[in-house]
């Protein structure tokens, strides 16, 4: 589920399909869903192949029949005549269709490949070019798109039964261990290692409620699609709505209450968001020193009540943030993200601070033609073989109300409230955590506007050419930018420090670097067999735009990477994915002897919270393929790269209380280093100590570089 600082001097006009959905897991999925309400009059079926319907309307007011006669024989005579007309008539008023021919569809696929929304002047050129009227030319793009949209469609829809069918096979495999580690007769565990029985039957569950929630969902989307409707629906509101019912009753079994019992919780959850988003003073009073909204948790439980003996316990802390913006999505794709989310684990780009991992429902709901509410709440009571463990954290209301901007913008208030066990956090996070930027308002809304201003760049079909230099084609542009955000996806998912990661410290010259490993069988996103992933999280005295701008620099690259041996590298193509300078993919050709076959492909992203550069190094005939346009969903990538965090010096407490609450005396960046090597092609193969000290040597050296660079090497 980014965004951030906007140069308004250079605002560029960019505009995307409207029949575009966006998914906050970092997928582009369900193009085409509103494609029936672009063909005007057009034959949807068509599509832009060839046949263009042409309407032929005459219009007569004769009347041949028997009042206009004076004879019977006459008028008998006459009524036969008129039955032949009234017939020819019919053949004439029946729909004709029109074949293109084969240098006409040529020239109009030309042109569609890089304009799919040719303005009315290049339809009157192409229209004398080829004989046709503009209405035939038309209607002909209008086909083509809705074409493009479906076969999109039935790709994506594709990669979601294969996943899919990838969770089933994954949950059969969970549930054959469990009954293999079971006594037959008992069924209990028949080892001492209770604790790790549970936490494994306590994965199973949660697969299967993640699977369940995908297939809901795909159902849903199939749905809208063979009715054609395109405005979402809540998931979880009052209606005779499929995804309606289907969501209520998996929220239902999962937590085991009632539905009247869940609808007051989510009720009276609204009502809490809609005011903690409207009020403004005493209920939040704004910071002179940072300009960020302060709650007065006073006030708060003065107005709202709430039960606080949670929070009498001293290992319990509160977090509370609100934020404000402006998202570049119209109203309608942007609610239909936050469908159908009820389990989270959120983690920030290190594996040094531990996740946070929360149970809750998700309730959506119009509250206005054009205003929304999406809140969240956790329940007080799920069921009873839901490990309680891993409930570390509890969502008090919360959520976000978007407003309709009627220009395909939209206005979002996001409030975060949540209370959270206390955990050790390293010394050097630990200032961000404590005062909320790492998991709060802040966070989220650059996220979110982040992430919408990529997809708006990824849809855009006029993009300038100084924004899109070493891609001819428009198919080769997509395809680059889909490869560049699965390579930041992978590299993000890889390196924090969630349960599926178990990682392992090892001490290198006075260096807290991280290791961990993966196996990997059928993935074809990244090379097949043992993978290592080696992260190094430190604090430095520079500022994290600094930072940033060092690291994504070409001409700079030499100065930290020592897998260059010297050697420079050459920029050959550069895409712009937002209307900030540093948000950019890029393709480096590498120059030294050895690797004139490799290119480097890469991703930098940046926005208010949080800057990150990620890198893959890939065969130069791969990715040349892709810039064709070709499918690179195959392509296996491998990333590395950096994130950047502000150290949290600027920010004060996100709540005014009696409570004390702890001070930073910080400056700098927070940096992560993490690298990704294929260490085996065998899956069963482990790491070898030699391996280990390669590896880490690596980051080592190139954390030092980094340093060297800034002359802070005692920073």
């Amino acid at each position: 589920m980014d965004n951030n600082n906007y140069n308004n001097s250079h605002t560029k006009n960019y505009f995307a399909s409207p029949a575009l959905s966006l998914s906050l897991a970092g997928v582009f999925r369900n193009a085409g869903a509103v494609a029936a309400a672009e063909v005007e009059e057009g034959d949807e079926g068509s599509g832009g192949g060839g046949y263009c319907r042409v309407d032929q309307v005459e219009n007569s007011s004769e009347n041949n029949g028997l009042a206009g006669q004076s004879d019977d024989e006459e008028g008998i005579d006459g009524s036969a005549e008129e039955d032949e007309e009234v017939e020819n008539k019919k053949k004439k008023k029946r729909k004709k269709y029109h074949r293109h021919t084969v240098e006409q569809i040529r020239v109009m696929e030309a042109l569609f490949k890089e304009s799919p929304h040719p303005d009315e002047k290049q339809r009157q050129q192409l229209s004398k070019q080829l004989g046709l009227s503009p209405r035939q030319v038309k209607f002909w793009f209008q086909n083509r798109r809705t074409q493009i949209k479906a076969i999109q469609e039935r790709h994506e829809n594709s990669l979601l039964k294969s996943e899919m069918d990838k969770l089933r096979e994954e949950n059969r495999a969970m549930r054959e261990t469990i009954k293999k580690a079971c006594c037959p007769n008992c069924g209990f565990a028949t080892s001492n290692n209770d604790t790790a029985m549970t936490t494994e039957e306590q994965q199973l569950r949660i697969e299967n409620a993640r699977l369940k929630a995908e297939i809901e969902k795909l159902r849903g989307m199939q749905g809208k699609v063979a009715d054609g409707a395109s405005s979402p629906s809540s998931s979880f509101s009052a209606g005779t709505n499929q995804n309606t019912k289907s969501s209520f009753d998996y929220y239902t079994g999962f937590f085991g209450l009632e539905k009247s019992r869940i609808l007051e919780l989510v009720n009276s959850a609204l009502d809490e968001l809609t005011k903690m988003a409207s009020y403004r003073e005493p209920l939040w009073i704004r910071s002179i020193e940072t300009g960020r909204e302060i709650l007065n948790y006073d006030e708060y439980i003065c107005q709202f009540s709430p039960d606080t003996s949670q929070n009498k316990q001293p290992k319990i802390s509160i977090e509370a943030s609100r934020e404000s913006g402006i998202v570049f999505l119209d109203i309608a794709r942007l609610v239909q993200a936050f469908m159908d989310v009820m389990f989270a684990e959120l983690q920030m780009l290190t594996p040094t601070v531990p996740t946070r991992e929360l149970y809750f429902v998700r309730y959506c709901k119009k509250l206005t033609p054009d205003r929304w509410a999406i809140v969240d709440v956790s329940v007080d009571k799920i069921e009873e073989n839901i490990d309680a463990s891993l409930e570390k954290c509890r969502k008090n209301p919360s959520g976000c109300i978007i407003e309709d901007q009627a220009n395909g913008h939209c206005k979002v208030t996001w409030v975060e409230h949540i209370e959270c066990q206390k955990i050790a956090v390293p010394t050097m996070y630990r200032s961000i955590v404590i005062n909320g930027l790492a998991f709060g308002a802040r966070h989220w809304m650059a996220t979110l506007q982040l992430h919408c201003e990529r997809i708006v760049f990824f849809m855009a079909t006029n993009v300038p050419t100084k924004d899109s230099n070493g891609v001819s084609t428009l198919a080769g542009r997509k395809s680059i930018l889909k490869l560049a955000h699965r390579m930041s996806l992978s590299f993000c998912h890889n390196i924090g420090a969630s349960r599926y990661n178990t990682w392992q410290k090892v001490s290198k010259g006075g260096e807290d670097i991280r290791v961990t490993t993966r196996k990997n069988i059928n993935e074809p996103g990244e090379p097949q067999g043992l993978v290592a992933c080696v992260v190094l999280s430190t604090w430095l005295p520079l500022s994290s735009i600094a930072l940033f701008d060092f690291l994504r620099d070409e001409s700079r690259r030499t100065e930290w990477d020592i897998t260059l041996s010297g050697s420079p590298t050459q920029t050959i193509v550069n895409l712009a994915k937002g209307q900030h300078r540093g948000n950019s993919v890029t393709v480096h050709k590498m120059k030294s002897a050895e690797k004139t076959n490799k290119w480097l492909l890469q991703d930098s992203s940046t926005n208010a919270y949080e800057s990150i550069v990620v890198y893959t190094e890939l065969d130069a005939d791969s990715l040349q393929s892709v810039m064709t346009g070709c499918d690179s969903s195959k392509v296996a990538v491998l990333p590395y790269g950096f994130s950047i965090l502000p150290d949290g010096l600027e920010t004060k407490p996100l709540l005014i209380t009696m409570r004390k609450e702890e001070k930073s005396s910080e400056g700098g960046s927070l940096l992560t280093v993490a690298y990704q090597f294929h260490a085996n092609s065998s899956p069963l193969a482990k790491l070898t100590t030699e391996f280990v000290e390669n590896v880490t040597s690596l980051v080592s050296c190139t954390l030092l570089n980094i340093k060297k660079a800034f002359q802070c090497e005692d920073g």
